[in-house]
C-alpha cells in the first residue's frame, strides 16, 4: 500500500482551457461584426446593439469569475471589492451629459470638467429694446424672408439665390458668431431679423436678433423648462412670423403670440395643460402653422386632440381635431385630391383635415406609435403623399382619392427602406427625393422608391434643397454643399460652421446662412455666382 504524499494536498488544482470567456468573446465579436454588416439596419439600433453585446459578454464573464472553482475564494473576494470600488468611483466621478449623437447612447463627462450646457446659469433677461436707428444695410436687399420652419412651404426647399459651388476659391464668409441657450429650434427670418427659441436656466425664451450682425433686439421669457436627459433640455420648435406677429410653441406646450417689432406679448395658451394632454417624451416640437385667420399646432400624448386651431389675432380657440397622439413633425397646408387640407404626421397615422372646421377627411395608419416621427409629409402632384421615419419605420408612398361625401381615402403605392429619415425631412426635386437615409445623403425615385445612390456620412443631421444643390448640416456641426442630381453624389465643399452636436435645421435667407445648436449660433454669407 502506497503512503500518501503530503505535498499533493498543497499542489494547485489544475484546470483546463478557459473555454467560457473565450467562446463568449468570440461570439460577441462575431455578433458585433454581423450587426455592423447589415446595410439597412439603422445606426441607432446598431449603436445600442453593439453596446449591449459587450455589456452582456462582460456580465456573463463576471458571473463565470465568481462561480467557477478556478479561482480561490480570496481572489473572488478581491475581484468583488474591486468591482464595487469601480462602481462607486464611476458614480461619483462621472455624469451623463446628454446623448452622444442621434443614436441616443449616453455621453459621459467627468464631474469636475465644468458644468454641462444644461446647467449653465441663466443671464438676466434684459429689458426690451426699441428698433435700432442705424442706417439701413444695403445687403438687406439680398435677404429673402423665411417666415417659418423648413422654408416658405415647409417642404425643405429654399429659393435658389444662385450659389457658387467652388468653396475652395470662394469660401463662405462668417458674419458673426454668438453664444445661445439650449434648444433645437431653427431660425425664421423676416425683415432683416432672425427669430428663434432657446433655454437659459429656468427661462424659455423667444429671441430676436439682427440678421447681419447677430445683435440682440428683444427677448420674451416664460418661466418654464422642458427637461430630458437624452435629447437635451429646452424648446424644439421654430417660430412662425406672419403679418407683424411671431407665433411660437415651447417645449412644454406654451403657445405665444408676440409683436414682432418689440416682443410684446399679445396672447398665449398653455395648450397641453388646458387640454389635459401629456408632454411628448422629447418635448412639444410642432412649429405653428398659419392658415387663413387661424394658427394651428399639434397636441401631446393621450387620446387627442391631435390638432388645435386658435384665432391668430385674438387667441380664441377655433377647433380641435383627431384622437391620435402628436409626434414630432409640424402640420403643413397642402392640396390633395382637389381638397385644401392640413396634413399632419402623427404618432400612429398621417391625417388630412379641413382647415376651416378641423373635420378629419383622411386617416392613414402607418409606422409605429412607439417611435418618433419627425419628418414632414411630402405631396407629389395632387394625389400622392410620401411619409418617412427612422427607427425601423422606413418610408412609403400613398395615393389619395376623393370619396363622394367629400372625405378622402388612401391606398399604399409602395413601401420600403430606401429613405430612413430620423430627424431629417427629405425634399422633392424633379421626381427624386433627396434626404438623409440613416445619416447618408440619398437620392430616391419618388414614384417607385428605388434608391439611385447613397453616399456621404452626416449622422443625425439636416438638409435643405436649394435648386440643384443641397446644403447638409452634419450632426457634428459642419455644413456641406452637395449636388441634387440623380447622376450621382458630389460634394463641392464644406465649412466647420459649428463644433458640437447639432440637430437644428439650417436656414438660408437669400445668400445668408443661419446655423445654430444648443451652444452657439452663427451667420455666413455664401458666395453667389
Amino acid at each position: 500500500m502506497n503512503a500518501p504524499n503530503p505535498s499533493a494536498a498543497t499542489e494547485p488544482r489544475r484546470h483546463g482551457f478557459p473555454w467560457f470567456p473565450v467562446v463568449t468573446l468570440v461570439l460577441g465579436t462575431v455578433g458585433i461584426l454581423w450587426i455592423r454588416a447589415q446595410p439597412e439596419l439603422e445606426r441607432n439600433f446598431k449603436g445600442w446593439l453593439t453596446t449591449l453585446i459587450p455589456l452582456l459578454v462582460l456580465l456573463l464573464n463576471l458571473g463565470w469569475f465568481f462561480l467557477t472553482p478556478r479561482f480561490s475564494a480570496r481572489t473572488r473576494l478581491l475581484g468583488l471589492t474591486a468591482l464595487i470600488g469601480l462602481a462607486i468611483l464611476g458614480r461619483f466621478a462621472l455624469r451623463i451629459d446628454g446623448a452622444m449623437n442621434g443614436t441616443g447612447l449616453p455621453s459621459f463627462a467627468w464631474r469636475w470638467s465644468g458644468p454641462s450646457a444644461s446647467n449653465v446659469p441663466a443671464p438676466a433677461v434684459p429689458a426690451r429694446t426699441s428698433t435700432p436707428t442705424t442706417a439701413r444695410d444695403p445687403r438687406l436687399d439680398l435677404v429673402q424672408d423665411v417666415p417659418q420652419f423648413l422654408g416658405t412651404k415647409r417642404d425643405g426647399t429654399a429659393p435658389n439665390p444662385g450659389l457658387a459651388t467652388n468653396w475652395a476659391t470662394q469660401a463662405p464668409r462668417e458674419l458673426w458668431r454668438r453664444p445661445v441657450g439650449l434648444g433645437w429650434s431653427a431660425f425664421a427670418v423676416v425683415n432683416g431679423r432672425a427669430f428663434t427659441q432657446e433655454q437659459r436656466g429656468t427661462n424659455e425664451l423667444v429671441t430676436a436678433y439682427e440678421l447681419l450682425t447677430g445683435t440682440p433686439v428683444w427677448e420674451h421669457a416664460d418661466t418654464t423648462r422642458f427637461v430630458e436627459w437624452q435629447g437635451g433640455d429646452g424648446p424644439r420648435a421654430t417660430p412662425t412670423v406672419h403679418e407683424g406677429r411671431v407665433y411660437t410653441m415651447g417645449g412644454t406646450g406654451i403657445l405665444n403670440c408676440l409683436e414682432a417689432a418689440t416682443g410684446k406679448p399679445l396672447w398665449h395658451h398653455s395648450v397641453l395643460v388646458e387640454n389635459q394632454l401629456g408632454t411628448n417624451m422629447w418635448a412639444s416640437s410642432s412649429s405653428p402653422l398659419i392658415v387663413d385667420d387661424l394658427v394651428v399646432v399639434t397636441g401631446g400624448t393621450g387620446k387627442g386632440p391631435t390638432l388645435l386651431a386658435y384665432n391668430r389675432l385674438t387667441g380664441v380657440p377655433a377647433w380641435t381635431s383627431g384622437e391620435d397622439a402628436a409626434s414630432y413633425a409640424s402640420p403643413i397646408l397642402a392640396s390633395v385630391a382637389g381638397r385644401r387640407v392640413i396634413l399632419s404626421n402623427n404618432a400612429r397615422s398621417v391625417t388630412a383635415v379641413d382647415p376651416s372646421t378641423g373635420k378629419r377627411l383622411l386617416e392613414h395608419v402607418w409606422g409605429s406609435e412607439k417611435f418618433p416621427k419627425a419628418s414632414q409629409p411630402i405631396v407629389l402632384g395632387d394625389d400622392r403623399i410620401f411619409v418617412s421615419g427612422g427607427y425601423g419605420m422606413g418610408c412609403q408612398l400613398i395615393r389619395v382619392q376623393a370619396n363622394a361625401d367629400g372625405t378622402l381615402k388612401a391606398e399604399q403605392v409602395w413601401k420600403g427602406v430606401s429613405m430612413k429619415t430620423q430627424f431629417n425631412s427629405p425634399a422633392l426635386r424633379e421626381g427624386h427625393l433627396y434626404g438623409l437615409d440613416d445619416g447618408l445623403l440619398a437620392c430616391v425615385v419618388a414614384e417607385t422608391g428605388k434608391r439611385v445612390w447613397k453616399d456621404g456620412r452626416y449622422g443625425s443631421g439636416q438638409s435643405l434643397l436649394v435648386g440643384d444643390l443641397i446644403l447638409v448640416q452634419n450632426e457634428r456641426g459642419s455644413i456641406h454643399l452637395c449636388s441634387a442630381s440623380p447622376a450621382g453624389f458630389q460634394e463641392f465643399g464644406s465649412i466647420p460652421a459649428l463644433s458640437s452636436k447639432t440637430w437644428n435645421p439650417p436656414t438660408l435667407a437669400g445668400l445668408f446662412l443661419l446655423v445654430r445648436n444648443d451652444r452657439e449660433a452663427a451667420c455666413y454669407e455664401l458666395p453667389g455666382k
